[in-house]
């Protein structure tokens, strides 16, 4: 069955499609720009072929050939070598592009909440540089929320998930710095 082209396919009314929808950004006509921007680029594109399913199917490859090669090298220190190098040298390099991934996704989703509190009328405007504060900073802002939270107790419930989400995210954070030391 034929598909149409992209151009020739309708959306229904309230579907708008992505590239009318941000007509703010740059259009991409750099092939190749800063080292930041190809290291980006290359670190997307990796991203997006580890998540595939024929990346798992082809790790899963390379083990078996390299156990089924065993017993031809004797299962020797240097067949062993071969899978431990490798394997190092692929987790090494993955963590510095899991990060770049972690780092353009968490900025993505603080835009796209800085814009939901910017946009909301009863939303308080200090709330959009809370990742840039200070950790007595931040348990400032805790203890206010608490504060809110025992004159109105009815939002007690709400405001106690909002804190241990905020400590989990408090916790991930600390073992992310930890990992990059």
């Amino acid at each position: 069955m034929l598909r149409p082209e992209p151009a020739a396919m309708k959306l229904p009314a309230r579907h708008v499609r992505f590239s009318e929808a941000r007509p703010f950004l740059q259009p991409k006509e750099k092939v190749v720009g800063t080292p930041n921007e190809l290291f980006s680029r290359i670190a997307n594109w990796i991203s997006r072929q580890a998540g595939r399913s024929y990346t798992f199917i082809l790790a899963i490859a390379v083990v078996v050939v390299w156990a089924a090669t065993g017993p031809l090298f004797g299962f020797s220190d240097t067949w062993q070598l071969i899978i431990n190098t490798g394997t190092t040298i692929v987790t090494f390099l993955m963590v510095f592009l899991i990060q770049n991934t972690q780092n353009r996704d968490t900025q993505a989703i603080q835009l796209k909440l800085d814009e939901l509190i910017r946009v909301h009328r009863e939303a308080r405007n200090r709330l959009l540089t809370l990742e840039d504060l200070t950790d007595a900073e931040l348990d400032q802002v805790k203890e206010r929320f608490a504060r809110l939270a025992r004159r109105h107790p009815q939002a007690a419930p709400h405001l106690h998930d909002a804190r241990e989400n905020l400590e989990e995210v408090e916790e991930y954070f600390e073992q992310a710095q930890a990992q990059m030391r």
